[in-house]
């Protein structure tokens, strides 16, 4: 897959060089590419840095939000013609501390931060992942054959749900579906199941009570 990561911090730069190492096609993104030069050596493979608007005309498989979230807004309108019908993988979370009143906003309303971010990219295919793991076990437990971690995600059709999974598993990671976006709330920061990693079957239990 052609894997554009938007945002190559901690969490999308270490998903960016597990799936160049899986094999995968990988667009870091940045308003200074040349600056994640050594990002890119790192990673390996398909690999390569680019501005933001070479990673949305590139027509990739898939989108990883890995950005603040009070980006959301700005990178949904700025970019409103290239992501129809593309799988969308959202792994931001509002910290009104970080994001300003947009997130606060975001946290006290009726809607998961995930249906928010869906109703901006209205016609992507939005699914949430990556969100609710810490950047140094992302980092250093992907491709276990034992003793695996298990990454929750919600998704909002077929698609985004076929594809999120994929990318979870093709990187030693165990995929635990939590539902469509309505489901997402015990995703969002300081809720059941944010900051916790742990194995399958204690993550599906977790998300049963």
């Amino acid at each position: 897959m052609k894997i554009g990561v938007i945002g190559s911090g901690n969490i999308g730069g270490n998903l960016g060089k597990h799936w160049a190492k899986a094999g995968h096609e990988v667009l870091f993104t940045s308003r200074h590419p040349e600056k994640l030069n050594q990002l890119v050596k790192e990673a390996g493979g398909k690999s390569k840095a680019v501005s933001l608007d070479e990673a949305w005309e590139a027509n990739a498989d898939v989108y990883l939000l890995a950005v603040p979230f009070k980006a959301i807004d700005k990178l949904s309108e700025l970019y409103a013609g290239e992501y129809g019908n593309k799988v969308i993988i959202d792994a931001s979370n509002p910290y009104p501390e970080r994001d300003g009143e947009m997130a606060q906003e975001v946290r006290d309303s009726n809607r998961n931060a995930s249906e928010y971010t869906a109703m901006k990219f209205g016609t992507a295919k939005t699914a949430k992942a990556f969100n609710t793991i810490y950047a140094e076990h992302l980092k250093e437990r992907a491709f276990r054959n034992t003793d695996k971690l298990a990454i929750p995600f919600a998704a909002q059709d077929a698609d985004s749900k076929r594809v999120t999974q994929q990318l979870i598993e093709d990187i030693g990671f165990d995929a635990v579906y939590v539902g469509g976006l309505e489901d997402t709330h015990i995703m969002d920061p300081e809720q059941k199941i944010y900051g916790k990693s742990t194995n399958r079957q204690h993550l599906e239990e977790m998300i049963r009570k």
